[in-house]
C-alpha cells in the first residue's frame, strides 16, 4: 500500500471530490464521495464515505459507509423533488436554484480533532462532534456531541465519557493533535504503550 504523504492526499480509486481541501497526511478511502469540505492534517475516511458541508478535524478517524453532513429536500415545499432544484437536468430553458444550493452549502457539520465517527454512522448538518468523541456504528447523530463522549442510537444519545472530568480538561489544554509531525514521532511509543492519564503525567498536560 502506498505511504501518506505531508504533500498531497492519498486518494483511493473510484472517489468524486469537489471544491475541497486536505492538509498533510490525509487519506480518503476508495469509492468516498467528497464535496464543500476540507480535512485536516492527519484525518482520513475509510470506503464509501460519502462527506458534504463538513469541516473534518485534524486526526479525525471517519470509518466505511458513513454519511456526514447529508444534505436535505425542501420539505416543506408542495413537491420535495430534485426538480425543484436541479431544474436544468429536466428543462432546457431554466437554470438550477443557486439560493438553493448556496443554503445547503452553508449548514456546516464539524468533526472534531481525533473524533472517531463508526461504520454506517450519520451525522446531520449543523451537527459538531467535539474532540475526541465517539459516534458508535449506525448511530444518527441529530445533535452536537461534547469532546469525549461515546453516542449511540437512532437519534443517538450519550453512552458516557471516555475520561474523567479532569483528565479531559487535561487532554485539552495538552492538544497533542497540535503537535508537529516529529514530537508526535518521538512520543509514539508514549501513546502505544500508556493510559491517557500516565501520558499526561509524562508529556506535561
Amino acid at each position: 500500500m502506498p505511504k501518506l504523504s505531508a504533500d498531497r492526499p492519498l486518494i483511493h480509486p473510484g472517489c468524486a471530490i469537489t471544491n475541497s481541501t486536505f492538509g498533510a497526511w490525509c487519506e480518503v478511502g476508495e469509492g468516498s464521495r467528497i464535496a464543500n469540505s476540507d480535512f485536516g492534517d492527519y484525518a482520513y475516511c475509510d470506503r464509501l464515505a460519502d462527506i458534504a458541508n463538513t469541516s473534518v478535524g485534524k486526526f479525525a478517524n471517519i470509518a466505511a459507509l458513513t454519511r456526514i453532513g447529508p444534505t436535505d429536500h425542501p420539505y416543506a415545499n408542495a413537491a420535495q423533488h430534485h426538480f425543484l432544484y436541479r431544474s436544468s437536468y429536466y428543462w432546457d430553458d431554466v437554470e438550477d436554484d443557486a439560493a438553493f444550493f448556496a443554503a445547503r452549502a452553508a449548514r456546516r457539520t464539524v468533526l472534531g480533532a481525533d473524533c472517531w465517527i463508526g461504520h454506517g454512522a450519520i451525522v446531520k448538518p449543523e451537527v459538531t462532534v467535539g474532540i475526541g468523541a465517539i459516534v458508535a456504528a449506525g448511530a444518527v447523530v441529530t445533535r452536537d456531541v461534547a469532546p469525549f463522549a461515546i453516542v449511540a442510537g437512532c437519534p443517538a444519545v450519550p453512552l458516557r465519557s471516555r475520561f474523567d472530568t479532569r483528565t479531559a480538561a487535561r487532554l485539552l489544554a495538552l492538544a497533542w493533535w497540535d503537535w508537529p509531525h516529529d514530537r508526535l514521532r518521538a512520543a509514539l511509543a508514549d501513546f502505544r504503550a500508556l493510559g491517557a492519564e500516565a501520558f499526561l503525567d509524562r508529556h506535561g498536560g
